[in-house]
């Protein structure tokens, strides 16, 4: 067909009319606005446009008419006028566009296993790099928000594709290695460091992207006893330290969010940190039948196998801290020592109070409804809970995580699960050198049932943070006490 148009987002940009390359602007916004009209496919608001690509004290509709002025020659031809626009809307149609990430982006685990072995690795070929790479919009949050989770999203599709190649070409070890390599470029080409000497069988972990610069994280997966696959991260050096996974967490997103990067970095710093996605969130597998505190105790249990730990501090965060007191009661001769922050011992359904009961059912209603939807009160309500002291920017990226992490379907099964949780009948038993501390005015989990671990665990220190977030924040006084006593905590124990 002349003038047929291709465009391709796995990699940089670029756009071919019968396949010759065609020049793009050099503004980075213009072609930021081509990728994301190309990939959402559906008419989108002059308004929601100008807000996600300009700011105050510019001309946003100014701005944004320019850059429409610069893509129409591109992808208009003779008899398609492909991007629209009225005085309220614009609109990129793909009915005579080639899309490159047509049918990939929506491909599930559960599809993968269907195809041939030719159709996968026809789809493999199909990236050329990270996605939109080169764009990085660092002024515009919620661009790049939104960029990062189709980043995340279609990377994870990459692995499963490539990680079941894998599997299928056993006996074909010429042909798996191209694919094993093929993951370890990822690797390469983003952190800049060598490729790991060539193997001729597949193996385990295998690594994924790492974001550039000097900060670096190796992310690697395993397998539970019931063959769930779990994503964990090593960084840092020194003594290992492994967070038990809470919720809404993903290994990547995180590793740039200002919600929990000063966190990573901190906890880094003089130790070698291992945290990891629970089943059914973040890199993990989000197609999880068991969804129950005996399966979060075994995903830790699987963490600390594959990544070869003898001896480790623990960390519990949240519902991950009945977690840990769990694992430390199983596995103490590996744990010199436990640190609880912001945990509970008994989930709220199992607190017996009525009242948070309801509270918490229809919480549980709401999650179902609009986890990961763009209402404005039901992200406030969130964000008013876990980081009521946030600021705009935080606040957009823990709306965002909501939709990267986990699905609405699996958020409400953990919250269930959560209220669950009771692990007051085994706190006496717990021999393990302890550390607990929790925020004074925490509204996700209330202050004495942080105390609680440390009147029930014999030998526990309590510290009182002065704050009002579930998750501390970096600038506030709260977060350098936590970091603080952790890392005297950490030394004590060794």
């Amino acid at each position: 067909m002349i003038g047929q148009l291709a465009i391709a987002v796995l990699g940089e940009l670029s756009v071919s009319r019968d396949g010759v390359l065609l020049p793009l602007p050099q503004s980075k916004k213009t072609r930021a606005l081509l990728g994301y009209l190309a990939v959402i496919g559906r008419p989108q608001r002059r308004d929601h446009l100008c807000k996600l690509f300009w700011e105050v004290p510019d001309d946003p509709r100014a701005s944004l008419r320019w850059s429409l002025h610069k893509l129409r020659p591109i992808v208009n031809t003779e008899g398609h006028q492909r991007l629209c626009g009225d005085h309220e809307s614009v609109f990129l149609s793909l009915q005579t566009v080639d899309l490159d990430i047509t049918g990939i982006a929506s491909l599930r685990p559960t599809d993968l296993a269907l195809l041939d072995t030719e159709t996968l690795e026809s789809l493999a070929g199909t990236f050329r790099g990270e996605f939109l790479e080169g764009l990085s919009l660092p002024h515009c949050p919620s661009f790049e928000a939104w960029r990062q989770y189709q980043r995340d999203k279609l990377l994870r599709i990459h692995t499963i594709i490539l990680r079941t190649l894998i599997g299928r070409l056993q006996n074909n070890p010429d042909r798996a290695d191209a694919h094993c390599l093929a993951l370890n470029r990822l690797t390469a080409e983003i952190a800049d460091v060598d490729l790991p000497e060539r193997r001729s069988e597949p193996r385990e972990p295998l690594p994924l992207p790492l974001p550039s610069g000097r900060r670096s994280q190796e992310i690697r997966f395993c397998k539970t006893s019931d063959q769930t696959t779990i994503a964990y991260a090593v960084c840092g050096h020194g003594s290992p330290i492994v967070r038990a996974a809470h919720w809404m967490s993903h290994l990547q997103y995180d590793w740039e969010s200002p919600v929990w990067r000063h966190w990573i970095d901190a906890l880094s710093e003089k130790t070698m940190l291992i945290r990891y996605d629970e089943r059914g969130t973040g890199l993990s597998d989000w197609v999880a039948e068991d969804i129950s505190f005996a399966a979060m105790i075994a995903d830790l249990e699987s963490v600390v196998d594959a990544a070869e730990l003898d001896r480790f501090t623990l960390l519990g965060v949240s519902q991950s801290c009945a977690v840990s007191v769990a694992y430390a009661l199983r596995h103490p001769e590996r744990v010199t020592g436990l640190i609880l922050y912001g945990g509970f011992v008994k989930g709220w359904r199992k607190r017996g109070d009525t009242h948070e009961v309801a509270t918490h059912d229809a919480m549980t209603a709401l999650i179902r409804e609009g986890w990961g939807q763009n209402n404005p009160v039901f992200r406030h309500l969130f964000t008013a809970m876990f980081i009521p002291g946030a600021n705009q920017v935080q606040m957009d990226w823990f709306d965002e995580l909501q939709r990267v992490s986990v699905s609405p379907c699996n958020a409400g099964r953990l919250h269930e699960a959560f209220g669950e949780i009771d692990v007051s009948d085994i706190l006496s038993q717990v021999m393990v050198p302890t550390l607990v501390l929790h925020a004074r005015n925490d509204a996700a989990v209330p202050f004495w049932c942080g105390r609680e671990f440390a009147t029930g665990i014999p030998g526990a220190r309590f510290v009182d943070l002065d704050s009002a977030n579930h998750i501390l924040l970096g600038h506030e006084p709260a977060f350098e006490q936590f970091v603080r006593e952790l890392r005297r905590f950490v030394v004590e124990t060794a």
